[in-house]
């Protein structure tokens, strides 16, 4: 692809944030949210798109009522998911969601897909995890088929059959974008390969470039299945300040507590300076100055071969004249920036 072509969008997890001394109420957080689509839309961001989760703190549960909320404020910019967990959703009541998200944005909306790092809403809609892998695989294959069938005539053993059904209001010839959300797992990889559908990968630690293998299984995988190239792109934590040394330490601030929480549940590594600095440096934190975000943006867009990059901007927390300022700088002058040093040495992309 060009580089003028390369998109920068922004992802939530309906994080609660503050303002001042005081925390946002769950539903200052929601109209946050959609103050900050505004926000992304006037910077110049290319998509912005709010995840799924079920968790403390997290506003991001009903992300089609969301997005729509988003549509009505905007005109332009693109209106997706970081997540839908497909495997405890519905693929039909997903289908009307997002086709009816779809005509209120005027053709805006898309979608990633993902089986679920977190699972709590597996007991939440009484699902159970040893069915992890068949539901994902099931119900994709019928939410494809609904954007791409008319009448739909489908069977399977997560839900029951469907005979000739017509649904409304019918998304865009072809369906809307709909991507496959990888953290780690080949099979995920080629499953996305098998049906063409493009790939987000979920880098959230660890130095980017250990998915190259993923990106060179994708693209085998592609052309055994018979498949063009379709795009690809990462998704990772990160905030953009005026000068490194705010940006480092801001995110410090808030990022160190809930990362330390995560390991205690989780089991890996307690967050030490040393290796908060490391993510940073070569690692899965896209943190600092617009240069030096720019700079590392540019650098995994070649090695991974993207198209796209989201930085998902909210944590714990964190001040609103925070997120909004990462927000500015990421459309004013990282995405420009990246755009041109992808022109100067463009590589894969």
């Amino acid at each position: 692809m060009a580089a003028a072509d390369f998109e920068l969008g922004l992802n939530s997890f309906g994080e609660v944030a503050t303002d001042g001394d005081r925390t946002l109420s769950d539903a200052e957080t929601v109209r946050l949210l959609v103050d900050e689509a505004r926000l992304a839309e006037s910077a110049g961001i290319d998509v912005f798109s709010v995840g799924e989760h079920y968790r403390e703190g997290h506003n991001d549960s009903a992300a089609p009522v969301l997005l729509a909320a988003a549509a009505t404020a905007t005109e332009r910019i693109r209106l997706g998911t970081s997540v839908t967990v497909l495997s405890t959703n519905d693929p039909v009541r997903l289908y009307h969601e997002f086709s009816t998200l779809d005509a209120v944005s005027n053709g805006r909306a898309q979608v990633i897909l993902g089986r679920a790092s977190a699972t709590e809403s597996f007991p939440l809609f009484g699902y159970d995890l040893t069915d992890y892998e068949r539901l994902f695989e099931e119900k994709l294959d019928l939410f494809l088929r609904l954007q791409q069938d008319e009448p739909v005539t489908w069977s399977g053993t997560v839900r029951s059959p469907l005979t000739a059904q017509r649904l409304h209001p019918r998304m865009r010839a072809g369906g809307i974008p709909t991507w496959i959300g990888v953290g780690g797992s080949p099979n995920s990889v080629i499953r996305a390969a098998r049906h063409g559908l493009p790939l987000m990968l979920a880098i959230i630690g660890g130095r980017p470039q250990r998915f190259a293998g993923h990106v060179d299984l994708y693209t085998r995988a592609l052309e055994q299945f018979g498949h063009t190239l379709p795009p690809i792109g990462q998704h990772s934590l990160g905030l953009v300040a005026d000068t490194d040394e705010e940006a480092v330490e801001t995110w410090w601030r808030y990022w160190q507590p809930v990362v330390a929480a995560l390991a205690a549940e989780r089991g890996f590594y307690k967050p030490d300076r040393a290796r908060y600095e490391a993510e940073i440096d070569h690692g899965a934190l896209f943190v600092g100055s617009p240069e030096t975000v720019a700079q590392k943006i540019a650098t995994v867009a070649r090695d991974l071969r993207l198209s796209r990059f989201d930085l998902k901007y909210d944590i714990m927390h964190l001040p609103r004249e925070a997120r909004a300022r990462t927000i500015h700088l990421l459309g004013r002058e990282v995405a420009p920036r990246v755009r041109e040093l992808l022109a100067k040495e463009p590589n894969h992309v």
